[in-house]
């Protein structure tokens, strides 16, 4: 069966990149393949588990490749020699340009912690997500799953999840449940989903 090759891209722990790698490894990514993971700070723990998984790993220093246009002119490179087809953003906090989300059309995935459209956009991002969910009092927020194109958070969803706030919850505990409850069960499934509407584009073409 043909594999769709897969790119992730991380800028921390890699929480949701490890759901994805254990869903390969159990065998419920049959459309996708990880091919690699890239990260854009070094230091990212990410790039760690991906060693351990045996997947390549790659930092592309954005201070060193001369900013955000030589970052994503060397991003575009590794993904083009390594036959990419499909990008998720997993944990990935710096935002692509237009003109690189335009080279992926529905082609591109990201996981943001809330149910869009609350609590999302530039600057939404980590704990801030969670720390705005419970100063504003909501009694359910959850996970999205959603395309990427030029608006931050703004492309179309894909899936989502809600989770309920409990009394008593700190941006950090509810960061977990939110993690364990939707992202990732939600994250491989919408790369499941995408890959085998990707494959089955192909047989057609």
């Amino acid at each position: 069966m043909r594999k769709i090759n897969t790119a992730v891209l991380v800028s921390g722990g890699g929480t949701n990149l490890q759901a994805l790698l254990d869903a390969e490894r159990k065998g419920q990514l049959p459309h996708a393949h990880i091919s690699v993971v890239i990260s854009n700070k070094k230091d990212a723990y990410a790039l760690e588990r991906a060693k351990n998984a045996g997947v390549e790993a790659i930092a592309l220093s954005k201070k060193r490749l001369g900013g955000q246009e030589g970052f994503e002119r060397a991003l575009l490179e590794a993904l083009n020699e390594r036959g990419i087809e499909l990008i998720v953003l997993a944990g990935f906090l710096s935002i692509l340009s237009a003109d690189f989300t335009a080279r992926y059309p529905h082609r591109i995935l990201n996981i943001h912690p809330s149910l869009i459209p609350s609590f999302c956009g530039e600057g939404f991002y980590g704990l801030k997500v969670h720390e705005a969910a419970l100063s504003r009092g909501v009694k359910l927020t959850g996970a999205t799953v959603h395309f990427v194109n030029e608006i931050p958070d703004g492309g179309e969803i894909l899936l989502q999840k809600a989770v309920r706030i409990l009394k008593g919850d700190t941006p950090e505990v509810l960061q977990r449940r939110v993690m364990e409850q939707a992202e990732w069960k939600l994250l491989p499934r919408a790369v499941e989903m995408t890959a085998k509407a990707l494959c089955t584009k192909a047989s057609n073409a």
